[in-house]
């Protein structure tokens, strides 16, 4: 069955992380899923599709979030007075070992992905944990959602305990390989994602496999670079044979290029890393709020923009509490702000606009046409009713928006769509 439908309201969306398009009481048109674009009148040809009338509410493109971990919903708001890696061996890893448990994947993952489905987010790149049966589980329990998402078993064969770390390299990938097959045809909307979790957690063997795995699946890659001080030491130790912390990865062939690549943090770059961010494309998942509750620094959010580096938003559950993306634009232009001040001020800080661009268009590219109401893109759209924030001044369409991104919640979602798909 064709999406084939129109909406009216207050339409908001990016064409450039400088331009912000606001069509007020306008068209946004979704045929057969993608959006035929933004027009004042409804053209001859789409006359006949439905019309909702959304009155005054804003219309956007739904979220991106391009870095969280599912199984840390559960103790969000927990630690967050630690810095990494003494908040992973506290918190983390013994409540990721507890997914070893089916029943308690699924009763854990279903408070996550019914939080998602009330939340601004329409797509989501997610970590699992190293559990077949656990992450097969979320895949289904996303699929059933309605939302898109790209899922990763968690490849770790050291540093993780006794409780949360494969018997080796070779069960590691055993493993997986096991899961790809397993869940190979078997949804539409949520896709495979291959996810060492960060070099400390993989062996050379480890990395080498995995290498090999993306090159004969074509799949995409997402782990962690640079997010802490003590954790780039730390690769230091582990991988004498490289420069940095990129090359651990990118001697593997896991640093973009012909594998597309998410890496999510990238505070603590040197020149040459940033370089080769650039020449491969590798997509930086900026996580501000996990990046302040763990002190781990600042992003150079600013530079990735100027060097042309793709970088869309993050939420980093449960480093990063909210799954709002809206609250971690917020967050992003604040921290940009910090960074001018504080850190380095050539570095001007971020707009709303690019923030928004950030959530939307920017971490949709990863997906592909995702994140904009331009001609061809998906239809992810959510419905915003802000009339409940009394105000006593006349307020602009571009004037609510920014108003949104500070203070709104699931409650101002009154309508959610994901390919053209009603979600909410």
């Amino acid at each position: 069955m064709k999406n084939d439908f129109i909406l009216k309201g207050n339409i908001c969306y990016s064409e450039t992380m400088d331009r912000l398009w606001v069509a007020e009481q306008q068209y946004v048109i979704c045929v057969d899923g993608k959006s035929a674009g933004v027009f004042s009148e409804i053209p001859e040809k789409y006359q006949g599709l439905p019309v909702k009338d959304c009155g005054d509410a804003l219309i956007v493109p739904g979220m991106v979030d391009l870095h969280a971990h599912a199984p840390q919903y559960a103790f969000r708001g927990l630690g967050m007075d630690l810095e990494l890696l003494e908040w992973l061996n506290t918190h983390t890893f013994p409540e990721e070992a507890k997914y070893a448990s089916e029943v308690y994947a699924k009763r854990a993952y279903t408070m996550y992905v019914e939080e998602l489905k009330k939340s601004d987010v329409t797509r989501a790149v997610i970590f699992a944990t190293m559990h077949v049966e656990g992450t097969k589980i979320l895949m289904e329990l996303l699929e059933d959602s309605g939302l898109s998402a790209y899922v990763g078993k968690v490849n770790m064969d050291r540093n993780g305990g006794k409780d949360l770390e494969e018997k080796s390299a070779e069960k590691s990938l055993e493993e997986t390989k096991r899961w790809l097959a397993e869940t190979d045809g078997r949804f539409q909307h949520v896709r495979p994602i291959l996810t060492p979790r960060f070099i400390p957690s993989c062996t050379d063997e480890l990395m080498r496999g995995l290498a090999e795995l993306q090159k004969e699946k074509k799949l995409p890659v997402q782990s962690h670079l640079s997010e802490n001080p003590g954790e780039i030491a730390w690769v230091k130790e582990l991988c004498p044979n490289v420069s940095n912390y990129s090359e651990a990865y990118e001697q593997f062939g896991l640093f973009g290029g012909d594998c597309p690549t998410i890496m999510a943090h990238c505070i603590w770059m040197e020149e040459d890393e940033i370089e080769k961010m650039k020449n491969n494309q590798v997509y930086v998942a900026h996580c501000p709020q996990s990046n302040m509750n763990l002190s781990s620094g600042i992003a150079p959010v600013r530079r990735f923009l100027s060097e042309g580096i793709p970088t869309g938003l993050g939420s980093d559950m449960a480093a990063g509490y909210s799954t709002s993306i809206f609250r971690a634009m917020a967050d992003a232009i604040q921290c940009s702000k910090m960074r001018w001040r504080l850190v380095d001020d050539t570095q001007k800080p971020l707009t709303v606009e690019e923030a928004f661009y950030l959530g939307t268009k920017g971490g949709g590219a990863f997906f592909g046409k995702v994140g904009s109401f331009e001609e061809g893109y998906e239809f992810d759209a959510l419905i915003l009713d802000d009339s409940n924030i009394a105000h006593p001044q006349k307020l602009t369409v571009r004037d609510r928006l920014e108003r949104m991104i500070y203070l709104s919640d699931d409650r101002h979602i009154t309508e959610k769509y994901v390919s053209g798909r009603k979600v909410k």
